[in-house]
Parts: structure tokens; C-alpha cells; sequence
């Protein structure tokens, strides 16, 4: 504990990262463990248990030597996860959500893991294993009942593939690494602002803010410091392109955050890559290294005095909302990851509250591009308000989900066309939070002016029931919430418990209005966009397919959630009687 500790700094910022090592090391994080941290880094113990509890990853109990979380993601659903998982608790006699007495491993959902395109997934031990089958179930449960080192484990369960299905302006790059900073660097960071604002260049994480403007106002704010922050924690349900830039084009990401290094005065970036990826850990820090070794990183970049920037890598742990900037930031620190009140923004009061621009991978891999090609050349690819191109995450009914990557202004129905999918009856765009498009919609356009995505593209034919759809969705943003503000938190419950309830058969036309109701109440008081897109899932679904929800509707105005004929099934059976004086009567 002293080495980690000592190998850290002592530096309590770092608090997520130590504790991380932890969970590795021990399988959970022991209260002995906790007290000497919290000795070492001068905090309160108070501290570690709040911090450790706000993460999915991270436990402050023993979860077992094995801990396998199947993802839960409704892609991975679709491809019969619920089953799987059932197998597998029955295979090891366990039930989900639980520790087995002997403490050999416990069996659980989690949410989804980024392998929408070769799913159903899963984690053990937080590595990540693609293309389940009942077969390889099969083998994983007899691999933990022998007690196998994960390291023994046949190397093809932790295979990952890139599924890149269709290439463009981004994927074909063939830049060797530092060819655009060398050219960027006599000209100096304000023409590079200038360049990616003459280039129409927009946030590709959904929200499209003007990427120069971000970097001109961090570059103007006032402060001793600048960062740069890239945001590699696509949680997204349906999203994992960044997965894939990652793997493919990590030089690209580094070359576009030290660019706007340059830009905004930073000497300082950090990669926050979600918890789920950490099998890019150790890659990514290769490929970091090798760019220090050719001094594109480090003192005097490409001998330039004064132009010093490095990077570091923070791991996530299982916590969706910390994909939002601000929430991520003060994860970085060593915190919960708990949204701040805005403004002000990251670009004036950031990472330590000091000027920070935030942005996601495909941005800086993005921006790069742009310097490379120059404004005008970039600009004139996609539409007028959406400049360049746009990856795209494929999942769900098609028959090659995958990555692919178009230039903005692509239609839905294209896109259905190119991966091969056939009788559709949806498309959700840019996951949960996004939107759901029915087949009169589907000559819609991807774009800022029409349909902004950040990158999910998930598809449902028309043997699928879109109510649970949504009701997956749901719950996904109910396990989510961060607790912090009550109108999410008790908000997010109680959309799942009306969906809940209507699924149960006890649902009525009063629970589809008052879910309009409590729409309108996250929108005005929910403290971040979690919140406040909450209920999408549901109103487009209700939109577009009524008939799923209104089949599962009783006729009365009125039904309670609890089913007390029901709770009365048990006390029937004792006394073997079924007769019409043992039920309750419900009256119209």
C-alpha cells in the first residue's frame, strides 16, 4: 500500500486511480486497506467509502474471486443475454446479484459494455469477453469452478474485433504519426484556432458545440493553468466507435489533443477511458510512450521552447453519468462523479477550476483532420450547418453491425440499406437519450440541422416489442442516476415503476399521461441532461408504436402497482382453495 501510494505521489486527487489498483489487487476494497489510505493521503476515511460507493466497478465488500457482470444493454438482450446468464447462475448455483458461500464468484447485469456489434458480452473481472453462447458459457463456468487464472483462459474469449464496415475521409486517414503537428507548429495555437473554426468543425459527443469557439474561449480564460481533457468514456448504450479509434487511431487522438494543447496554452491532458475499455490501458500507454521517444510529447515538442505537454490516462469505473464534461472532471479529481452547476463552464473553471477543454475522442481525431486538410477542403464535405464526416455505431437487427463512416447528411435509410437489415420498424439514434424514428421518418438526414447523433444507430425489425424497448431503456437510466438531484433520482424510479407496472398488466391510460407530467418536471428541474432526457425513450416510443404500450393496458382509470389478489396466491395454496370467495373482487 505504501508503493501505490508512494508511486502516486501521495496525491489525492488520484484517489480513483489507487482505488482502482485496490479492487484489482484484492477483488474489493478491505476496510484495513481503506483506514491506511486514508492515513496516507491525510483524508477522511469518510472520503473513500463515498467515493468507492458511487462506482459500479468498485466494492467495498468481497464480491467473490470471479466477478462476472453480464452486459444488460437491450442489443445484447436481443441477443438472448437474459438466457445466458440464467445458464450460467444455474450452471454454478447462484443466483444473480449474489455472492456463492464459498466465495469462488458472484453473477450480475451491468450496463452496456461497448460490444453492442458482437454481443451478448460480458466482464470477469473486468476483461471483456465478446460473442457468448450457451457453449462458451458452458466452458467459462467450468473454467471458474476449476479456478483457472484468467490468464489461462483460451485467448479467443478476450477477442475484440473493430468491425469497421465502411471507411471515409476518417478511417482511410493515412497520416503517419506528428505529420500534422509538424505542420501546425510554425504557425503557433491561434491559427490553429482559427483554422478549426474556419472549418465549421462541431462536437461529434451529440450536443455539436463549435469546436474552435471551445478552444478560443479556454485559450482567452484566465488562470495559471490550462488542461485538455478527451472525454473516451462512451457509455452510450448503443456506441462504441470511440472503442474503435482507439484501437485503430490512437496517434490521431493524441496528435489532435496536443494540437489543441497548442492552441489553448495547456502543458497538461488527461485520457478519461471508461472502465469497460480498460483491456486499451496498456496500449494506449505504448502508444503514448512511443510519441514521448519521438518528442512528440514532453519538453519542447519538436524543439520548441516552451511547448511542453503530456498526457496521462485516468480510468473510469462504472459510472455512466460521467460522460457529461463536468461530472468527468470531477471524477478526475479523485471525487464522485457528480455533474456541477453550470455555469461556469470547464473552458473558464475546469480540472482543479482552472481553463479546460473538454472534448471527445472522434473530436480531436476530427480536428487534426481539419488542420490537415485545411478549412475550405474540410468544410466542403457533409452540409452546410455539419462540416466533415460522422462515424456511426451499428447494432441490433442488421446483418452487419459494425462501424461506419459517412460524410453528414446521410439518410436513415441509407444507412438500413448498407447494413443489411430488412423489415424495420425503428431506428434509435444516438442511444436512450436520442431519438426514435418509425419508417415514415426514415428519409430523415444525420445532421445538426435534422437528426444530431453521437454516433448510435440501433435497429429494431418488426418482430420486436418496442415497449420493452423502452422499458429497457428506462431502467438503464434509473440504475444510472447519479442520486444527486431528487427530481431525477426519485423521477427515474418512478418512470420504472409505471413501466413496471404496465408490463405487469396493471398499467392504465392515467400512467401514460402521467408520464408526460413527469416529463415536464425533469425537463425544468433535473440538475443535468440525464435527467432531462429521461423520458424520451418512452414519448417517442409512445409517439410512433401507442398500440404496445396500450395492449398491456387494463380498461380501468385506476390500478394499484401493488397486486394484493396476488400476494394472496401463497395463502391459497396452504389451503387449497381456488374458489371465486378466495380472490378480491375488482370492481369497473
Amino acid at each position: 500500500m505504501d508503493d501505490l501510494v508512494s508511486r502516486h505521489g501521495g496525491d489525492a486527487t488520484l484517489l480513483l486511480q489507487i482505488l482502482i489498483e485496490v479492487q484489482e489487487h484484492f477483488g474489493h476494497i478491505p476496510p484495513a486497506v481503506a483506514t491506511r489510505l486514508a492515513t496516507s493521503l491525510d483524508i477522511p476515511y469518510a472520503r473513500i467509502e463515498n467515493v468507492a460507493s458511487f462506482y459500479s466497478f468498485l466494492h467495498l465488500k468481497p464480491q467473490g474471486e470471479y466477478r462476472v457482470l453480464f452486459s444488460d444493454n437491450i442489443t445484447d438482450r436481443m441477443l438472448g443475454s437474459e438466457a445466458l446468464m440464467e445458464q450460467m447462475c444455474q450452471l454454478l448455483w447462484l443466483q444473480p446479484g449474489k455472492v456463492s458461500e464459498d466465495g469462488l464468484v458472484s453473477i450480475g447485469p451491468t450496463s452496456c459494455t461497448g460490444m453492442c456489434d458482437q454481443g451478448p458480452a460480458m466482464l470477469v473481472n473486468g476483461r471483456t469477453i465478446t460473442r457468448l453462447t450457451h457453449q462458451r458459457v458452458q466452458e467459462i463456468a467450468q473454467l471458474i469452478r476449476n479456478r483457472t487464472p484468467l490468464s489461462d483462459w483460451p485467448a479467443d474469449f478476450f477477442k475484440v474485433d473493430d468491425d469497421v464496415r465502411r471507411g471515409g475521409l476518417l478511417l482511410d486517414n493515412k497520416l503517419a504519426y506528428g505529420e500534422v503537428l509538424h505542420a501546425a507548429l510554425p504557425a503557433g495555437g491561434l491559427n490553429i484556432v482559427d483554422v478549426i473554426k474556419a472549418s465549421g468543425l462541431r462536437g461529434r459527443g451529440g450536443a455539436g458545440f463549435p469546436t474552435g469557439q471551445k478552444w478560443e474561449a479556454c485559450r482567452n480564460a484566465e488562470g495559471n493553468r490550462h488542461f485538455v481533457v478527451c472525454n473516451a468514456d462512451e457509455g452510450e448504450p448503443g456506441t462504441f466507435k470511440d472503442r474503435v479509434l482507439l484501437t485503430r487511431q490512437a496517434d490521431l487522438v493524441f496528435e489532435g489533443m496536443t494540437l489543441c494543447a497548442l492552441a489553448v496554452g495547456a502543458r497538461k491532458g488527461f485520457l478519461y477511458l471508461r472502465g469497460e475499455y480498460r483491456y486499451l490501458l496498456e496500449p494506449l500507454r505504448a502508444v503514448l510512450q512511443r510519441r514521448r521517444d519521438s518528442n512528440l510529447l514532453g519538453e519542447s515538442i519538436l524543439g520548441k521552447p516552451g511547448f511542453d505537454f503530456d498526457i496521462d490516462i485516468h480510468l473510469g469505473a462504472g459510472a455512466y453519468i460521467c460522460g457529461e464534461e463536468s461530472a468527468l472532471i470531477e471524477s478526475l479529481e479523485g471525487k464522485r462523479g457528480v455533474p456541477r452547476n453550470r455555469p461556469p463552464f470547464p473552458v473558464t473553471h475546469g480540472y482543479m477550476m482552472q481553463p479546460t477543454a473538454v472534448d471527445n475522442v472522434e473530436t480531436f481525431c476530427q480536428a487534426a483532420l481539419a488542420m490537415h486538410m485545411g478549412a475550405d477542403k474540410y468544410r466542403a464535405i457533409g452540409t452546410e450547418k455539419s462540416s466533415g464526416s460522422k462515424l456511426i455505431s451499428v447494432s441490433g437487427d442488421c446483418a452487419y453491425p459494425g462501424i461506419y463512416e459517412y460524410p453528414f447528411g446521410v439518410t436513415v435509410r441509407e444507412i438500413l440499406q448498407d447494413c443489411g437489415a430488412v423489415n424495420t420498424r425503428a431506428v434509435q439514434i444516438s442511444g436512450p437519450s436520442g431519438i426514435c424514428v418509425g419508417e415514415n421518418e426514415f428519409n430523415r438526414k444525420l445532421g445538426f440541422e435534422d437528426l444530431p447523433t453521437a454516433g448510435a444507430f440501433m435497429v429494431f425489425d418488426d418482430s420486436r416489442d418496442m415497449f420493452e424497448v423502452a422499458r429497457n431503456f428506462v431502467h438503464f437510466f434509473a440504475h444510472e442516476s447519479c442520486g444527486f438531484c431528487t427530481p431525477c433520482r426519485v423521477g427515474t424510479s418512478i418512470l420504472k415503476q409505471t413501466l413496471d407496472k404496465i408490463a405487469d398488466g396493471h398499467g392504465t391510460q392515467y400512467d401514460l399521461a402521467e408520464v408526460e407530467n413527469l416529463d415536464r418536471v425533469l425537463q425544468t428541474s433535473s440538475h443535468c441532461g440525464l435527467g432531462r432526457t429521461a423520458c424520451n425513450p418512452v414519448l417517442h416510443t409512445l409517439k410512433h408504436f401507442r398500440p404496445a404500450y396500450e395492449n398491456k393496458l387494463k380498461s380501468l382509470m385506476f390500478s394499484p402497482a401493488f397486486d394484493l389478489d396476488g400476494s394472496l396466491a401463497r395463502a391459497r395454496q396452504m389451503t387449497g382453495r381456488d374458489d371465486a370467495g378466495a380472490h378480491l373482487k375488482e370492481t369497473e
